[in-house]
């Protein structure tokens, strides 16, 4: 008897599978949804993407919408195979279950025992994502020979273009049948109770392998030649700027990522883009991402609960529900509103907006990286536990990163627009007109100047501002702010 290949959400693309005409499994859990509310754009992504999954695989796919995974299972006559899953609470559950067959992962580029291997040599010091990838690119042979050739003299272009052009806009995603049935149910799920953060509007991300490789495609052919030069670009008037959007398609299972990696480096090698371009965006998924899934798995325990800079206050409610008409703060108000409406925004506002104000009030990192996993359509467990509790908060005892990744309103404004645009002035720390990142900043330094004062920039930073009174109005100050919306 054939094995019945069980299709978890996050595996969804053609790489989960060997067999074309190898029975599947789908399987739609509500009280998911229902544990921890998310954002609504999100859940109608996931259902969509398992439903037309279901739809493209015909009367090979079995989908059952069930109470819980076991129940589910217990309905499949034939034996069942599984994937790694790409969580320890799914990976401990499906080893849990008699019978079912759990295979190696997928969906990604170095395999657990090239890693533990890589990671059993350096464990003399951190492990640093820097050093992994230049690991990963020699044992993967990408970008380490010369364009046209070991020998050639062909020289690529190396820059991109002085100033960012506007792209064709992307391949649209039309909603069907099945967008309108989610959405309808969905509605039903909310009248009876299970509530949602964010705004609901057309679906914005890929479902299908299809819709997925069609904006791979024009990020290549459009976008990526700007990516090396504004991927850190943060602006009111165009929320993408050079990036690709396809981290949930990614975190789906529609794209293979080894497959993305090589069409960059074929884009470089063919003289069509800069390797200034091609660099880091194939660093960000053969470094960082396979690095961040990597070291969810080898790292143990968990990253939660270090609280490495003793952050304990709640995330306040404004900033939990996406209440971005309440902030005046123009660069928070912007990305909070971008994500209440579209779930969504790259790396910069994430890091230097949302988790950099996070960080500089002390929330505590266990509640910010539940409300990223939930209001982020890419947000899955192993990548949030790692970025934000590791690289936003600094809260895994420097596994991720180095240093806080806290800035002040000086460093938004160098990258962004929005401070022309906004009420608060970023060089003020003191006064009506301090800005919230600059005077947060002051404070987070002073706060926590006893583990802070090792790092070279940051005590650079704290001798800066250390003049006593200067240091006592600015503490007061974010005190009497405490946590109301800026």
């Amino acid at each position: 008897m054939p094995r019945r290949r069980w299709l978890l959400a996050d595996q969804l693309g053609p790489h989960f599978l060997d067999d074309p005409d190898q029975p599947v499994l789908l399987v739609e859990i509500r009280e998911l949804f229902r544990r921890r509310p998310p954002h609504r754009q999100k859940a109608h992504l996931i259902l969509s993407a398992l439903r037309h999954r279901a739809a493209e695989l015909g009367d090979r796919a079995l989908l059952l919408r069930t109470e819980t995974f076991r129940e589910a299972l217990a309905q499949v006559a034939e034996p069942v195979e599984v994937c790694h899953p790409h969580s320890r609470a799914a990976l401990r559950f499906a080893r849990s279950v008699p019978g079912l067959t759990v295979l190696p992962p997928r969906g990604f580029i170095t395999s657990q025992a090239d890693f533990a291997g890589w990671a059993d040599r350096t464990r003399c010091g951190p492990l640093r994502m820097t050093d992994f990838y230049r690991h990963a690119r020699r044992r993967h042979d990408v970008l380490t020979r010369p364009a046209g050739g070991t020998g050639s003299t062909r020289r690529p272009r190396t820059e991109g273009p002085a100033t960012p052009t506007a792209p064709p806009p992307p391949p649209p995603i039309v909603e069907d049948d099945i967008d309108a049935e989610v959405r309808r149910e969905l509605d039903r799920w909310a009248a009876d109770g299970v509530r949602f953060v964010g705004r609901d509007g057309p679906r914005r991300f890929p479902a299908t392998h299809g819709e997925a490789q069609a904006r791979l495609e024009h990020f290549l052919t459009h976008r990526l030649a700007g990516y090396g030069r504004y991927a850190d670009v943060m602006s009111a008037d165009d929320p993408l700027f050079a990036h690709s959007v396809l981290s949930s398609s990614f975190n789906l299972g529609l794209l293979d990522p080894e497959s993305a990696v090589r069409a960059a480096e074929q884009a470089w090698r063919a003289g069509t883009v800069p390797r200034t371009a091609v660099e880091p965006f194939i660093r960000g998924l053969l470094g960082w991402r396979e690095f961040l899934w990597q070291l969810y798995w080898y790292v143990e325990p968990r990253f939660r609960g270090a609280d490495w800079l003793a952050a304990a206050e709640p995330v306040p409610n404004w900033f939990a529900e996406l209440d971005a008409d309440a902030v005046e703060a123009h660069c928070l108000a912007d990305v909070l509103a971008t994500v209440r409406d579209g779930a969504w925004t790259h790396h910069a506002p994430r890091l230097l907006v949302l988790g950099n104000y996070a960080l500089q009030r002390g929330w505590r990192p266990t509640e910010v990286v539940d409300w990223f996993q939930r209001c982020f359509v890419d947000g899955t467990d192993w990548v949030m536990n790692a970025t934000v509790i590791g690289m936003s908060q600094y809260a895994d005892l420097a596994r991720v990163d180095t240093r806080p990744y806290a800035v002040d309103g000086t460093d938004i404004d160098e990258i962004s627009d929005y401070c022309a645009g906004c009420r608060y002035v970023p060089e003020r720390a003191l006064g009506d007109l301090t800005c919230p990142y600059t005077g947060g900043f002051e404070s987070f330094l002073h706060r926590n100047r006893a583990r802070l004062v090792a790092d070279p920039r940051l005590a650079a930073e704290l001798a800066r501002r250390d003049e006593p009174e200067h240091r006592d109005a600015v503490l007061a100050q974010e005190e009497k702010r405490g946590s109301s919306p800026p």
